[in-house]
This record gives structure tokens, sequence and C-alpha cells, in this order.
């Protein structure tokens, strides 16, 4: 395909994430099966320019004064990325273009950013949310934001139960992989430019075999804040798909035993075959159709592991459509679900045990606010220093040490974002029970 037909299925795309409100995956799914002919490279440079439209949408949209999803995917390709008017209208001029650009288009494609538009508009965020960027991050709300409206890397663990560092680095090397700044057991993949094609990790013999996991950094480092031990008993109970369970279980060394529960058995079951490929053989799932399991754990464990379900603001630059589709009861629903799930998840601890408390959310209503309401109401568990838990470990390196300390709360809760250590938003907090 030529770049004027790539940008109309962008067009096309687009419109159904925005009038259907389609996730943009399916909607790109979708396209390519009515567009047999798109290849994969066609089909990154699609998918790549609607998810840069969505990251900046509000800015871009305010640029073109246009929000349309026409006036996105132009503005995009101006202010996403760097095209000039000569090469967007040479793309016009194709066949299976959209329509030339108008004298206004083309008089917005090359104005400069509005350095007094509102804070909304300039770090690309949802406007109700405005009071809560600021209560975090006060006067760093905007930059913030804008480090969430950027292409992610991707980053890689390295289980150790089958292969150190060092091993597994060497094929991973046709993947451009690059040693982590923040862990020690960990690579990194700069994110590509948005209109190549990614790197099939599925294809990496070193993934077939187990030997690394695709976690994002932040997501390890609140595993290694669990500083889990081997021999003890562990419940990770938000287990999901089982990416932290895995990174525990690898802490452990294969010794002791980790119970991985979630309320999802189908997100259950997908822990099945990347369990097999990792070869932790400590972990046991705890079914939700089976409550008795789950019971039977009452006050035995010396860790519970929660990542609770939340807003998921911390992935915006990975998942850019579901920023707009946000709402207030949706926030005020994952926060009663939290205070829910952490008064659950508490009783498992035994005295003297841990709670570790961890979202993909950089908001304070899901994160401190949490935290405080459950202590006022748990006055048998105290706040302890998440960040000297995660240096514990020995997963981190030097920077990812400072990192943790530099960006570790009064109470001694911790949150990463990706202007500040380069990761998914996240927070984590490590509770103790007393003995």
């Amino acid at each position: 395909m030529r770049n004027g037909g790539r940008i109309a299925a962008a067009i096309d795309v687009l419109t159904d994430v925005v009038n259907r409100h389609q996730p943009v995956k399916s909607a790109a799914r979708d396209w390519g099966k009515r567009a047999r002919y798109a290849g994969s490279k066609d089909r990154a440079w699609v998918s790549g320019l609607v998810l840069d439209a969505l990251r900046k949408r509000n800015s871009i949209a305010h640029a073109m004064g246009d929000d349309s999803p026409r006036g996105l995917i132009l503005g995009a390709l101006a202010h996403a990325w760097g095209w000039n008017i000569r090469q967007i209208d040479d793309a016009m001029d194709e066949d299976h273009a959209p329509s030339k650009l108008t004298l206004e288009e083309r008089e917005r494609l090359v104005m400069a950013p509005d350095p007094v538009a509102p804070p909304h508009v300039q770090g690309d965020f949802p406007e109700w949310m405005t009071s809560m960027m600021a209560r975090v991050f006060a006067e760093e709300a905007v930059v913030e934001a804008q480090a969430m409206a950027v292409r992610a890397d991707v980053d890689l663990r390295v289980n150790t139960l089958k292969v150190d560092a060092e091993k597994a680095s060497q094929p991973l090397r046709s993947a451009k992989a690059e040693e982590s700044p923040l862990l020690i057991n960990a690579f990194h993949i700069p994110a590509r430019d948005p209109s190549e094609r990614e790197t099939s990790l599925e294809s990496i013999p070193a993934y077939s075999k187990g030997w690394v996991e695709v976690q994002d950094a932040g997501s390890q480092i609140a595993a290694a804040a669990a500083n889990a031990q081997a021999g003890e008993q562990v419940l990770d109970y938000c287990a999901g798909g089982g990416g932290k369970t895995l990174a525990i279980a690898a802490q452990m060394q294969g010794k002791g035993q980790i119970f991985a529960y979630d309320v999802d058995g189908r997100r259950l079951s997908a822990l099945i075959p990347r369990l097999k490929r990792s070869g932790a053989h400590n972990v046991q799932l705890v079914h939700p159709s089976e409550p008795t399991q789950l019971v039977d754990l009452a006050g035995q464990m010396d860790l519970v592991f929660v990542d609770a379900p939340c807003t998921g603001t911390g992935t915006w630059r990975r998942r850019p459509d579901a920023k707009w589709r946000l709402k207030e009861k949706q926030l005020e629903k994952r926060m009663q679900e939290q205070e829910e799930i952490l008064a659950a998840a508490s009783a498992f601890v035994k005295p003297g045990g841990r709670l570790l408390y961890a979202t993909c959310s950089f908001l304070m209503e899901e994160d401190e606010d949490r935290v405080a309401g459950f202590l006022a109401t748990h006055p048998d568990f105290s706040e302890e220093d998440a960040a000297e838990a995660a240096i514990a470990s020995g997963l981190l390196t030097e920077e990812g040490a400072a990192a943790v300390k530099r960006y570790r709360g009064p109470t001694g809760s911790v949150r990463l974002t990706p202007r500040r250590a380069g990761t998914d938003g996240f927070f984590f907090a490590v509770l103790r029970k007393a003995g």
C-alpha cells in the first residue's frame, strides 16, 4: 500500500474506535480482514498512526480545530510523526487517498503548539481528571502526562529458574534488546518508530524456551518489593495472567509455595501454559469455583500480593484508547473494589506477615487513599518502607535503587511513572501485620 491508502485506512480504523467504541486492536483487526491486500508493514503503519492520534488526541484536536477522525489522523502525521506539509500533500495526491487538504487544514498543520492551552490539552488527558492530576503531580502534571503520551519500550524479565542474564542476552540481540538500567535480570527493547512493525517476541527461541517473560519494569520492581524468600508461603490474590506470580516464583528459587488466585477463572487458566514454559513447579492455582481451597489459607501466608484491579492509568502509553473511555463512575467502582479486596486479602496474612498492595495507576484516589483507608480500619497492620523492600530483594541496579528511593512517598510507598523512571505508571506499598 502507498501512504495515501494507509492514511485513508487509519481514518477508517479511528472512526470505528471513536464511533463504535472499539478497542484499537479489534478495529485494526476488522480492517485487516476487509483489506486482505494489506501486508504486515501496512497494518503496523496504520495501527501506529491510530495509536499516536489517540495518545495526543486533545492536543491534536486543539491544534487542528477538529476532533474528527480525519482531523486527528492528519494532525498526528504533522504533530506526532513530524511530517511536513509537502509529505502530506504528496500522500494525499495518491490513489485511494482521502480528499486533498483544505486551506484551513494546511494552515493548522503548520501551526506551533499553543503554550497557553489548558493543562488537559497540553497533557492529553481527560478534562475531568485535571484536579486529580494536579493533586498527584502538582506543577509537573502536564510534563508527567506528556510522558504518558508516547510509545512505550518493551521490557523483558529473565527467568532465573532456567537461565542467567548473560546467557539470555545472546538470543535477544536479534530483537535489539539492551540491559535494563533498573533491574539486574531484565532487558528492554527501545520503542520503535511508530510506523515500523515491532519484533515478534514469540518468534525468538529464548521466549519459547521460557528464558524470558514480557513484563514492564515497573511491574518487575513492584514484584521485587515482595522480597519473597525461598520456603515462604505466598498468595497472589489477584493473579490475573500470572506475570507477578512467575516473578515471585523466580525470587523463591522454586522453593516454598505460591497460591495463585483470581475471581476470573478464564484469566487464571491463561497462566497454565506460562507455568509450563517457565518451569515454576511451586505454584498452585486456586480456582474461584473451589472456594474451600482459599478458605484453608486464612492466616497462613507470609506474603499476600494484591495487584488490585484499577483504572489502568499507568498503562496509557500502551492503551491510549482506554484513556478516553475512562469515566468518573468507573473510578468510583474501582475504588470500592479495592477497599473490598484489601480487606478480604488481609485475612490470609499470618501474624508478622506482609501484605503488598500495588496498582498500575498513578491516581492517589486508588493508591495512597486506599492504603490509608485500610490502615484506619485495620490497626494490626502498619506501613513499611517499600523502597527498602525492593532494594533488599537484590534485583535492582544502583540506578533502580536510586529511583525507588527518589520516588518514595512520605509514608514509604513508591510511585513510578514514565517520566520518572521510564516505566509504566506503578504504585506499591508494603504493609506488615503485627506479630
